[in-house]
């Protein structure tokens, strides 16, 4: 069986917890090198994954980038565009880490730089395999809900004093701040949904002290099919709202708490575990119409199917997780909702 060899820039949060184990749980890939020039992350590396190559920056990776088949770029957000332009020029598939680029200019090179090279690219948005996600895209097809009329989303913390980081202390530029961060999932998962966006209409707002950028957002955003998504990231948050609220002509479904995936892997869990993505009885979410509620189960989560897709892709040339075009709508959306904010108008896309 052939198997990737795959290389991560970057050994942060997205690296050593989302990317690394779900690339060791894959038959098809193989981490083979950890790009970080931090000392205490690259013993993590070692320990993590014992015989990784780690090298100190990307310069020495590019110097030997014909070993890797595969590179994941799990770097600051304001790299991935550059990181990702020289992965594919290079003749090597790449997956990059949400959000795709910082601007739509840059989304387009990166595009472009793929189509030339004629290698495999996607985004990481590893939310459209969150539990209740599926659900949700299950209740829908189903046509259990009726006609969507609304979709209420929210990725909401109650983190008053603020952890530092770049993610908070960048500038917008750089695509610090939630609405790069979490938005970019609301934006992916509110599209790959309902499809394309008319109008966006965004608020963004900086709450705490020591922060340079967004911790409050709210998007409503009006569907070409006629649904309107309303969409919420904030780290201010002290009373919690629905994860989602789905609204239709003749149920609703509504559901609370995260995905266990992410929790799972913090803690050392890994794909494979007893019980991996699934949801205990007492967190399912609510279906029907007043006063007929009942719970749904919520479908197991399955964040390993992105990797054993990608490998797929690169291996069989089937279809790449996420389609990259995927992205360079969300990152106009993205642009959209900036404007939008600091216009405080409706902005047609």
């Amino acid at each position: 069986m052939s198997i990737l060899e795959v290389g991560i820039v970057g050994y942060g949060l997205a690296g050593s917890v989302f990317h690394a184990p779900l690339i060791a749980a894959e038959p098809r890939t193989r981490l083979a090198t950890v790009v970080t020039g931090s000392a205490r992350r690259a013993e993590q590396a070692r320990r993590d994954h014992p015989g990784v190559r780690v090298v100190p920056d990307v310069d020495a990776l590019f110097e030997d980038i014909g070993t890797l088949d595969l590179l994941v770029i799990a770097s600051p957000n304001d790299t991935h565009a550059p990181l990702a332009q020289r992965a594919l020029r290079a003749g090597v598939a790449v997956v990059v880490d949400k959000p795709f680029a910082v601007t739509c200019a840059e989304a387009e090179e990166v595009l472009a730089a793929a189509q030339s090279a004629g290698v495999a690219l996607s985004v990481f948005q590893n939310r459209r395999w969150d539990g209740d996600f599926l659900t949700v895209a299950s209740l829908i097809a189903s046509g259990r809900l009726g006609e969507v009329r609304r979709f209420e989303s929210r990725f909401e913390r109650w983190r008053p004093v603020s952890k530092g980081g770049w993610r908070e202390s960048g500038a917008p530029e750089q695509g610090a701040g939630l609405l790069f961060d979490l938005g970019s999932h609301l934006l992916d998962q509110a599209f790959a949904l309902f499809g394309p966006v008319h109008s966006v209409y965004c608020e963004l707002d900086r709450r705490r002290e020591g922060i340079w950028t967004d911790d409050d957002v709210f998007l409503a955003l009006t569907h070409a099919c006629g649904v309107r998504s309303h969409l919420w990231a904030s780290a201010v948050t002290p009373l919690l709202g629905p994860r989602f609220r789905v609204l239709g002509s003749t149920a609703g479904y509504r559901s609370f708490g995260l995905d266990p995936q992410e929790e799972a892997l913090r803690a050392g869990r890994r794909p494979g575990d007893e019980g991996w993505g699934t949801v205990e009885s007492d967190r399912w979410g609510t279906f029907g119409a007043e006063p007929d509620l009942a719970p749904e189960p919520t479908l197991p989560g399955d964040y390993p199917a992105f990797y054993a897709a990608m490998a797929a892709a690169v291996l069989d040339g089937t279809p790449v997780p996420v389609d990259p075009y995927d992205a360079l709508v969300t990152t106009r959306l993205l642009e959209a909702a900036r404007e939008s904010a600091q216009t405080e108008r409706i902005v047609r896309v």
